[in-house]
């Protein structure tokens, strides 16, 4: 593997990743065209990661959790983006990092023993559901509400782009609790997937395929107060707090992908001949492959030393943005030139690239365009 990670990782680290690269190649590598065919993932692969303690790296012991450092969580994204399949990534990331993560930090200890603990052992799985049809990183402008009667929000509005939005258990909504508020009037809701009122639908992606991504509509859904995470009316807050941990992940995610596919690439390169010779002893092949290895190589640094930060609970927002910013164009451009190298192979659904070429597409917009990104790193650095 990579150098970099001799200065973050310990050797418990690597013997967990070389468990779980088994533990995928034996389960999941095989499966991932029948899954990208079918459109989602089999409820049996949440339960058997589940089992595994894939879902409970960094959570609390005492909730199922392992209590890992967050290199354990690194090293769980680098390798999931290595099975050719950015859709069962997205799927199985989502669940603990963006569903779960939100319970784990400002939820109830009876929210966290009714959807963290089963989440964790994979008997449940969630989605975070915040973008809507006229506002995705404009978290205030979100227009779902949930209006309090007695005991209960009454929760109606509508979801959409949200990765295991179908198919999922549970759903962590944001909603506006005080419509006049603003950004300081939303908060977050764990609604379950068999409350009346709750409906959704599969929508049809470019890439992704073995994900389930959802356009939700939420009717008048009862929910009771005491599954509201944390305070009312501070969703705005919790939510601004894990998008730099999201943009980490998918800058991350990023990286191992194009990594992936360069080192596929180079494999080919090897075995593919013209006019006599391998092609990886052209040159112009050769440089462009050797400049886009520097660029992986920089960016890796670039994401782990903010990685190390998070590690110590230091949440860097305009670094998080810089590096998927960066990180997310660069895998593109990466798969892209190595789709180039296969030649016409390389436009094949046969080949692995045809897949890997329409799944970095969005990277660049999903989770905040690059145009987001460069906004957020614009109020940090241009005063």
């Amino acid at each position: 593997m990579h150098n970099t990670n001799t200065y973050y990782l310990n050797e418990e680290h690597e013997l967990f990743r070389q468990s779980l690269r088994a533990w995928l190649d034996k389960h999941v590598v095989s499966k991932v065209d029948a899954w990208e065919e079918a459109g989602e993932i089999p409820r049996a692969i949440w339960k058997q990661m589940g089992e595994m303690g894939f879902f409970g790296l960094t959570f609390p012991e005492q909730y199922g959790g392992m209590g890992g450092d967050f290199w354990y969580q690194v090293i769980f994204l680098e390798e999931i983006s290595k099975c050719n399949s950015a859709g069962f990534a997205a799927a199985v990331s989502a669940h603990p990092i963006l569903a779960l993560t939100h319970i784990a930090e400002s939820g109830s200890d009876e929210l966290k023993q009714q959807y963290l603990r089963p989440g964790i052992a994979g008997d449940i799985f969630g989605c975070l559901a915040i973008t809507e049809p006229h506002a995705g990183s404009d978290v205030a402008g979100l227009r779902t509400t949930a209006v309090r009667e007695g005991d209960h929000y009454i929760l109606s509005g509508s979801k959409t782009f949200i990765t295991n939005g179908v198919l999922s258990d549970f759903l962590v909504v944001a909603a506006k609790t005080d419509t006049r508020a603003g950004a300081y009037g939303i908060s977050l809701l764990v609604v379950d997937r068999e409350h009346p009122g709750v409906n959704a639908h599969k929508l049809d992606k470019l890439g992704w395929h073995a994900s389930d991504t959802g356009a939700i509509h939420l009717d008048e859904v009862r929910v009771p107060v005491a599954n509201l995470i944390g305070e009312p009316n501070q969703g705005f807050f919790y939510i601004m707090q894990r998008f730099a941990l999201e943009r980490l992940v998918m800058a991350i995610s990023a990286v191992a992908g194009a990594e992936h596919a360069l080192e596929y690439t180079l494999r080919y390169m090897a075995q593919r001949k013209a006019f006599g010779r391998p092609i990886n002893k052209f040159q112009v092949l050769r440089h462009r492959l050797a400049q886009h290895s520097a660029e992986l190589e920089r960016a890796r640094i670039f994401n782990y030393t903010i990685a190390n930060a998070f590690n110590r609970g230091d949440h860097r927002i305009k670094e998080c943005a810089m590096a998927k910013m960066m990180s997310t164009e660069l895998s593109d451009q990466i798969i892209t030139d190595c789709l180039q190298c296969l030649g016409g192979y390389g436009y094949m659904e046969e080949y692995p690239l045809a897949r890997m070429f329409r799944d970095s597409r969005l990277g660049p917009i999903g989770g905040g365009t690059s145009e987001i990104m460069r906004e957020i790193i614009a109020k940090a650095v241009v005063q």
